[in-house]
């Protein structure tokens, strides 16, 4: 008689032995998992929230895995909808909160591939077991279970340890791994980043023999997560990380101009990330064309420096604004970045070069303060200011101008609204006389 092999069991953390605490979880999202639970589904606690409890931290969101499918949990759920085509799972929407839930998974087989030697996954709908799940998730910290049913932690990979350890670890073969989803290499960083973790060493070879497998990865989902990565609060490690395991220049050899820029002493531009942690320290977020123009603010400014120099003088206006498409349109072409965004990140990126000006009249600068970019340029202007500790004083002049800008703006509104208001009342006493003549 043929021996199956069992499968080793996982590693099991009754209540008293975790801190995971449903009084740190959504109203909403017990309310989802226990509507599960008693319709005889299993339903877990699944991923980046299970991580960040287990280390003492607020999730930013809570994701659930089910064994139900997305129709179950769709006719489950009336305020839900079914998105996705690569990879489809269920929102359930309420008032304050959207709840994900996905069906679990598993890798999917050769001939579910199509056959292609392509390890590349293009379709992630092929379901599975909680422990297949497990499996195909990136990293083993991210893939630990919350199981509402008995409110224990379950660990089929190893993620307890690394996460006492501070480790980001691949499941399985990395370089597997970041063939099947290249984006991953990007995560590994933002992760360590985020959690002051270190990076697996089997984890960071395989990201530096892969890096070139960025090349393959949807842009939309790259563009994304490099707007992530710069806004988690720790870009300044995530951009070393991207730096030490090269694959920053494979996504934005322009960003390397912040190092060049440093080391020829015109200022410590390699701490333009850092400015940004500074600025989401503070609770401030700049827009998406924003963020990504602040990555690429130090070759553009570079490229000016030594265009002036060459020619040995200023260039115009005409002149910096064809020098600024041609800087950054390799990269927006790269990532495939949207003409909306293109264009913002452009105005921007021109706009901030106007702001730079010396001798504007008082007239000009109120002009400007107007302008559509002028936002996204001011944010800029901050940005250079606190990576390199220069240009202060313009700083607060250009902010001085914005804030009476938006005082008067206010104002306009204030007036525009007793104007409106005024009107209300002349037309219900006119209606009051009419009604009272007849």
């Amino acid at each position: 008689m043929r021996r199956v092999k069992a499968e080793p069991q996982p590693r099991v953390l009754a209540r008293p032995d975790h801190p995971v605490s449903r009084q740190d979880i959504s109203e909403n999202t017990l309310k989802v998992l226990y509507r599960l639970h008693n319709q005889g589904y299993r339903a877990y606690l699944v991923g980046g929230a299970v991580r960040d409890l287990m280390l003492g931290r607020r999730p930013k969101d809570f994701d659930i895995g089910t064994d139900a499918r997305p129709n179950d949990v769709r006719r489950l759920f009336r305020n839900s909808r079914i998105i996705g085509r690569r990879f489809r799972l269920v929102h359930v929407f309420f008032q304050e909160e959207i709840v994900e839930v996905s069906t679990f998974r598993r890798d999917p087989t050769p001939e579910e591939r199509g056959g292609d030697d392509d390890l590349l996954i293009t379709d992630d709908n092929t379901y599975g077991t909680p422990r297949e799940d497990a499996f195909r998730r990136d990293f083993t910290v991210n893939a630990l279970f919350y199981d509402i049913a008995d409110f224990s932690v379950v660990d089929y990979v190893g993620g307890v340890p690394d996460l006492e350890d501070g480790v980001i670890r691949a499941i399985g073969e990395p370089d597997v791994r970041f063939q099947e989803d290249p984006v991953r290499m990007l995560r590994a960083c933002e992760f360590a980043a985020r959690l002051g973790f270190g990076i697996e060493r089997a984890t960071q070879q395989a990201i530096w023999d892969q890096r070139r497998q960025l090349e393959k990865a949807a842009p939309a989902r790259l563009v994304e997560e490099v707007i992530g990565l710069l806004r988690c609060g720790a870009a300044a490690r995530a951009t070393q990380w991207l730096i030490d395991l090269a694959l920053l220049e494979v996504l934005a050899p322009e960003a390397f101009a912040m190092v060049e820029l440093a080391e020829r002493g015109m200022g410590r531009f390699d701490r333009v990330p850092a400015a940004l942690d500074e600025l989401a320290a503070g609770g401030r977020q700049l827009s998406d064309p924003a963020t990504l123009a602040a990555l690429l603010l130090p070759r553009v400014l570079l490229a000016r420096f030594d265009r002036e120099s060459a020619a040995h003088r200023p260039m115009r206006r005409d002149e910096i604004d064809l020098l600024v498409a041609e800087e950054i349109s390799p990269f927006l072409a790269r990532l495939a970045v949207s003409r909306d965004r293109a264009g913002r990140m452009l105005a921007a990126l021109t706009g901030f070069q106007r702001l730079i000006e010396p001798d504007l009249s008082p007239r000009a600068r109120s002009i400007l303060a107007h302008r559509a970019w002028f936002d996204d340029a001011l944010a800029l202007f901050e940005v250079l200011v606190r990576a390199t500790g220069e240009g202060g004083e313009a700083l607060a002049d250009w902010q001085a101008v914005a804030s009476r800008r938006s005082e008067a703006t206010a104002q306009a509104a204030a007036e525009e609204e007793r104007e409106r208001t005024g009107r209300s009342r002349s037309r219900r006493r006119r209606r009051s006389r009419t009604r009272r003549r007849r």
